[in-house]
């Protein structure tokens, strides 16, 4: 079906033939009309489907009509998962849109400079496309108005509800006009995101677009398996080396890895960028821009980029780091073989990550086959049922080995069964250490070594001698405290002469005498100290 069969202006008709479409997709030729009756929307589509034009184009064409109310809000609003795509979003809009009369957009997205925005959105602008932090953050601070807004959409709504955005999500369309249309477009409409279709929705109609047949033909996938990350570092420069590969994207499972594998590549002489969340909007702008004017032939990114890049030149996707989700790998690969072209997604997998593997062979129902490269094979082998090397899915206890239930042998023994213990006593080492009778000399167990072995038995020490009682003291008597006296008035008498501070023998009338005197009279009489004593 042609897009002048489903009732578009002609103005959007124009822009569209322009931008080279001819022909809609399924699920636009379904969603298009239905939408341009006012009608709420459910729609499950998947990616590449074509919805980014099936709730742009009824949007916008109700943008002919003049609005209800008089302000400089927003009469669309579009929220997306990721900057990327909300960015790609903003200029399919501009792109249907320009033929029309005073048409203009905002995006709104982290990253990117606030002011800028606030200055975009304080005046007149008719669609709003933003990710649902940065719309947070303008909403607080009363820089967006909502009096006049009349379709809302939530682009890859599944997507937004894993990144942890229901609550804004439920806060945008609380500020939300009642009387709105909203259009919600996910990948499945089950679970969470059919609570929150049913939640912000009205009578909404449910449209499902089966999914496009698997892309075996064009996307060859492929498997290597590495040793350890210095084996997965080579097979990655290896492949890169690809005659065959024109442009390429490595996924990392992190930011600092992005970085760090970004600057390894580029140290080895490939004009690699990277791709990450904590970078400023301009400068991921830039990254992207580079690669879709080939100046860049692998960008190293973290799954932020696994939704939004749409650059036909990328022959090859790399998985240096397995997905945690299945889901996230087709998405991932679908960065290639876009646009009739074929393309090759390699995935390099540790001995340990068969599990990951088996996930993502059950998500796609495919198998993916095993590779090597010459001259890089792996030296061990994952295991075929746990995914760990050289393991397999022996049961415990055969061929030597242990099973549940038994005690490990100490020291090559024989298990010995619960309560078989050797009695305390019978072994050197069960012995009680404070009643060793062969202790060394000098040791803490010396003195009891030599008691006589003959009276000591296990728990009957040698008995002590009993101490002698002091006798006791009358400290109230007068006989005690006149034989105190006594004896200080004694050490009074026998007590040495004081002498001065340098005069270490006071006993002797020599040279130390004379000089602590000599001192004495040199300072005037003064305090006898140190600095008297080095005057002298």
């Amino acid at each position: 079906m042609s897009f002048s069969e489903l009732g578009l202006d002609p103005l959007i008709l124009k822009s569209i033939l322009e931008a080279g479409y001819e022909t809609a997709t399924p699920v636009q030729m379904q969603a298009v009309p239905a939408a341009l009756t006012g009608r709420d929307l459910l729609v499950s589509s998947h990616t590449g489907s074509g919805k980014t034009a099936a709730f742009l184009l009824p949007s916008i064409q109700r943008l002919q009509t003049e609005p209800k109310v008089k302000s400089i809000g927003p009469r669309v609003l579009v929220l997306t998962p990721t900057r990327e795509l909300a960015l790609q979003v903003e200029k399919s809009a501009m792109k249907y849109g320009k033929d029309l009369r005073r048409f203009r957009t905002a995006c709104l997205v982290g990253g990117a400079p606030f002011g800028l925005q606030a200055k975009r959105i304080a005046q007149p602008v008719d669609v709003v496309v933003a990710t649902p932090g940065r719309l947070i953050d303008h909403l607080e601070r009363g820089k967006l108005d909502f009096s006049r807004l009349e379709v809302l959409v939530l682009d890859e709504a599944d997507r937004m509800l894993d990144m942890g955005f229901v609550d804004d999500i439920q806060a945008i369309a609380a500020r939300c006009p009642s009387e709105r249309q909203t259009l919600l477009f996910s990948a499945t409409l089950d679970g969470v995101v059919g609570n929150l279709a049913n939640e912000l929705t009205k009578d909404a109609l449910r449209i499902e677009i089966e999914a496009a047949p698997k892309q075996d033909a064009k996307i060859e996938q492929r498997l290597l398996y590495a040793d350890n990350m210095d084996h997965k570092m080579r097979l990655l420069d290896s492949v890169l080396r690809d005659v065959d590969l024109t442009q390429a994207i490595v996924f990392a499972a992190t930011k600092k890895s992005a970085e760090e594998i970004s600057d390894l590549l580029a140290d080895s002489g490939f004009a690699s960028d990277s791709l990450h969340g904590d970078m400023q909007q301009g400068q991921r702008n830039r990254a992207l821009q580079r690669l879709r004017d080939n100046r860049t032939k692998v960008l190293v990114a973290t799954d932020v980029a696994a939704r939004g890049i749409d650059v036909a030149g990328i022959s090859h996707v790399i998985n240096f780091d397995l997905p945690r989700q299945a889901e996230d790998y087709v998405h991932r690969i679908g960065r290639t073989g876009r646009a009739g072209r074929t393309g090759i997604a390699v995935s390099l997998a540790g001995m340990r990550e068969g599990g990951l593997v088996r996930a993502i062979e059950r998500y796609t129902g495919n198998r993916i086959d095993v590779h090597t490269l010459p001259g890089l094979e792996p030296t061990q082998k994952p295991a075929p049922g746990s995914g760990r090397p050289g393991g397999g899915n022996r049961p415990r206890g055969q061929d030597g080995g242990r099973g549940f239930g038994e005690k490990r042998a100490w020291n090559n023994k024989e298990p010995r069964s619960y309560g078989a213990a050797q009695p305390r006593g019978e072994n050197r080492d069960n012995r009680d250490r404070g009643n060793r009778f062969d202790a060394p000399r000098g040791s803490r167990f010396a003195e009891v070594a030599s008691t006589d072995r003959a009276q000591r038995v296990w728990g009957n020490r040698v008995p002590q001698e009993e101490p002698t009682a002091k006798p006791d003291v009358d400290g109230n008597s007068v006989e005690y405290w006149a034989r105190r006296e006594r004896e200080a008035k004694a050490q009074a008498k026998a007590k040495p002469a004081a002498r001065s501070y340098g005069n270490r023998n006071p006993g002797s009338s020599g040279q130390g005498a004379a000089r602590s005197s000599a001192g004495h009279e040199n300072r005037g009489g003064a305090r006898t100290g140190v600095r008297g004593r080095f005057k002298d």
